[in-house]
């Protein structure tokens, strides 16, 4: 999720588990506590982008990582800022409880989350929410900011505190029941429409939990299409896109494509747009794919010629995006 997110997320579990022993500070330290896996962002610094995307989520995502860290600042805290009635083992498991929830949360997005690393590259990925969601950080945000009015002895903050995470995890709750509808639906379309593939996912499409992007796969390529939780049409559009896998061996680096293959977890287009070889991992969606079909895809790295690379998780996330795409976006939603 986005940092905003995780800031308010933690400072309402830091209210809730820690309050009564740290005051107003619980707020700081939990939320500080739940931006510490994205530390990661210092890499990209220096890395290459094709290194940098298997590096963000990775190592300081693991569960390895939460145990230790938890470890390291437990130790910290409890000599400089313990207290008669802290413990070692208090600290602990505050900053790992905080820890584990920020990279359980992150795993309910679509970029895959690496748990078990350094043991295993395999990458968590539960495809629930946007990263971004509005619906679940608003409840969230607008608390924090009324724990930040409100006196340190009122008595209401707990109720606030608890409230919010209340709501916040009832909605992932719901984002996994429209799920659950979306993956039947997709799987009975495959069947009828007699579509062979080995694998497939949904995932939500920016800001909202309602229409969901589809891609099913196979060792040619894939079928992408959209469903709403509100279509009543039986029928999911499916447009086929070629893997081009013969298009990839005209690339420069072929380390840099077997990084990018692994990233993908094994959703991905190649196409060759002029004379530009592009990587295309399907996992983020289209540019505003429910409006045109055929837009091209989010994440899209360029292998030949060497381009600027370094934005290759945002520049097209929005590329296209205005009042029409929006509006199209709300109409998508309600159903076709």
């Amino acid at each position: 999720m986005d940092t905003i997110t995780h800031i308010a997320l933690g400072a309402c579990i830091g209210e809730v588990l820690a309050k009564r022993k740290l005051g107003k500070k619980a707020m700081v330290f939990g939320a500080l506590a739940q931006t510490i896996p994205d530390i990661d962002f210092i890499f990209s610094l220096w890395l290459e982008p094709s290194s940098n995307v298997l590096v963000h989520r990775g190592f300081t995502h693991s569960l390895l990582f939460v145990v230790l860290i938890s470890l390291l600042l437990a130790v910290i805290n409890q000599r400089w800022w313990g207290k008669s009635d802290t413990s070692f083992s208090f600290w602990f498991l505050f900053f790992g409880a905080e820890t584990l929830v920020h990279i359980l949360l992150d795993a309910f997005n679509a970029y895959g989350t690496a748990w078990f690393e350094p043991f295993s590259d395999y990458r968590v990925s539960f495809n629930t929410l946007f990263v971004a969601d509005p619906f679940y950080s608003i409840p969230l945000g607008i608390t924090l900011v009324i724990l930040v009015i409100l006196k340190p002895d009122h008595r209401s903050r707990i109720y606030w505190a608890i409230g919010a995470l209340f709501l916040s995890s009832f909605y992932v709750g719901y984002a996994l029941f429209n799920k659950f509808d979306i993956d039947e639906e997709v799987r009975a379309n495959l069947v009828v429409q007699n579509i062979q593939t080995e694998k497939y996912f949904s995932t939500p499409t920016p800001f909202n939990n309602w229409l969901w992007f589809i891609v099913a796969s196979n060792e040619s390529g894939s079928f992408v299409g959209y469903r709403s939780v509100f279509d009543e049409k039986t029928k999911i559009d499916l447009r086929f896109f070629p893997r081009n896998d013969s298009l990839l061996r005209l690339a420069d680096d072929q380390e840099e494509v077997i990084r990018l293959k692994r990233f993908s977890q094994g959703y991905y287009t190649a196409a060759l747009v002029g004379d530009t070889l592009i990587f295309n991992d399907l996992r983020f969606g289209q540019m505003i794919g429910w409006e045109d079909p055929h837009a091209g895809f989010v994440f899209h790295y360029y292998l030949h010629p060497e381009l600027d690379n370094r934005l290759v998780m945002q520049r097209g996330r929005f590329a296209n995006w205005d009042r029409q795409a929006t509006q199209s976006l709300l109409q998508r939603i309600k159903g076709q």
